[in-house]
């Protein structure tokens, strides 16, 4: 028997992930654009003219399947989550209406300036442009985060009782909600994450073009900036990764929990384990390869000091919210999928940090075309940087579960009162749209990259 609540979350999940796969290619990629062609500004030099074109074009088609999946995104709240819509409608209608009318149209107006004024306004004017399209992409990020933060630490607000609708989230405190401390966690870990993720976009076509021998004098310098981008980026996702490890454990011990497959109480020294074996039911692991000590320096900086394991933290959790939930309900989430996805995107991170570091030493020393091993490597790591990606916005929202709005909401009660044929239907049909989005941006990206012309028209 289908399970209307699983297929709804199977199909947010699916539009998400995809959607977020240009999310962080769009805010990274603009970014660095803007960068060469504030170069180009300040030496003259064309070949930074030829990278910002040539990085334009594919910035756009990545730019418009963004767009298009992110309205399709927001079809996801009203048609499968309607009781969610409505009980917290007053807090993200802000947020979103903000995104929309400020941050987008930023974006969309001056995206529009930048394609089709090349030689026609000021230089300096036509750089300050795409930095304005950046900006917006960050305002973007900032007042979806805000919305999403909410999610995970609701403030601001107080619940009342509607003759329509029943009980619903008032907004009583918009700063609060800008100050939330979840959401000051989390929006420079996404804004590292972009940056990479775009970073090892362009080094990684960079490296494509010079293994092929195409423009080698031009994307070798496209190459050296955006692996120093790629370098700086990572240690930051890295430094804001740990930063953010810090505050769950503070804040959401029973995501840490999960995230470390700890159903007893650990001892003082808490060691990290990369691999266990996982029985929910038995509510048992096994955990293997162990580093003494690491978990501790991961929570506390120290390699000293104890978690709590799940079961305690499950009677502390039915104690607090069973007023709010109304029955006896169990508050581990899906521990198998959070554990490796931590460690899925750790070791991403790890292998990003690494091939930066060792292109960034090949770059400065000029031996980066003698590696054409490394060379065939980077294309691969926009891959590592998706998957970690994806890896950490499914460690982030199934380690909300139960609940979907945190000690507020849980999960069940927000689902449409949909049948499972139809949503079942409507995410296969996603499913067909979204496959036809990605082959057509396979074959635009594929399209422009194989052009050999040594200038480029304009992008208009």
């Amino acid at each position: 028997m289908l399970d209307p609540l699983l297929l709804a979350r199977i199909q947010f999940a699916a539009t998400t992930v995809f959607h977020f796969f240009f999310v962080p290619i769009t805010i990274g990629m603009v970014f660095l654009i803007a960068i060469f062609e504030s170069i180009y500004v300040k030496t003259g030099d064309e070949h930074y003219k030829r990278i910002t074109k040539f990085f334009g074009h594919l910035f756009l088609i990545n730019f418009a399947v963004g767009v298009v999946t992110g309205i399709l995104q927001e079809f996801q709240f009203g048609m499968n989550w309607s009781e969610y819509s409505s009980f917290v409608g007053d807090v993200f209608g802000p947020s979103l209406a903000i995104e929309a009318l400020l941050a987008f149209y930023l974006e969309s107006t001056f995206i529009g300036i930048w394609i089709f004024s090349w030689e026609k306004i000021n230089k300096k004017l036509h750089a300050m442009c795409i930095w304005l399209v950046s900006i917006g992409t960050l305002m973007s990020a900032f007042w979806i985060l805000s919305a999403n933060s909410f999610m995970q630490h609701p403030v601001g607000v107080k619940y009342v009782e509607n003759n329509v609708i029943g009980k619903k989230a008032e907004m009583i405190d918009f700063l609060a909600i800008i100050k939330n401390p979840y959401l000051w966690n989390q929006f420079p870990h996404v804004v590292t994450m972009a940056l990479t993720v775009g970073a090892f976009t362009i080094a990684g076509i960079a490296s494509w073009k010079m293994v092929r021998k195409q423009e080698v004098a031009v994307f070798r310098k496209a190459f050296k900036v955006s692996i120093v981008a790629a370098l700086i980026g990572s240690l930051g996702l890295f430094w804001t990764g740990h930063s953010q490890m810090q505050y769950l454990v503070r804040e959401y011990p029973m995501k840490v929990a999960a995230a470390e497959a700890l159903y007893e109480d650990t001892g003082n020294s808490a060691p990290f384990s990369v691999l266990a074996t996982i029985d929910q039911k038995q509510q048992k692991a096994e955990h293997y390869l162990e580093v003494p000590g690491m978990l501790s320096f991961l929570a506390y900086d120290k390699f000293e000091g104890s978690l709590k394991g799940m079961k305690t933290l499950q009677k502390e959790m039915d104690e607090k919210y069973y007023p709010v939930v109304g029955k006896h309900i169990d508050y581990t989430p899906d521990v198998p999928t959070i554990y490796y996805s931590f460690r899925v995107m750790s070791g991403s991170v790890g292998i990003l940090i690494l091939m930066s570091l060792l292109g960034t030493i090949y770059a400065f020393k000029r031996t980066e075309i003698k590696k054409r091993w490394f060379l065939q490597l980077m294309p691969w790591t926009l891959l590592v940087a998706e998957v970690a990606t994806a890896c950490g916005w499914i460690m982030a929202e199934m380690g909300r579960q139960p609940f979907l709005i945190f000690g507020v909401m849980a999960t069940e009660s927000g689902v449409s009162p949909n049948s499972a044929s139809s949503v079942l239907f409507s995410l296969l049909v996603f499913c067909v749209l979204y496959t036809i989005l990605g082959i057509a941006q396979f074959v635009a990206f594929r399209y422009t990259m194989n052009k050999k012309e040594t200038t480029v028209k304009e992008v208009a």
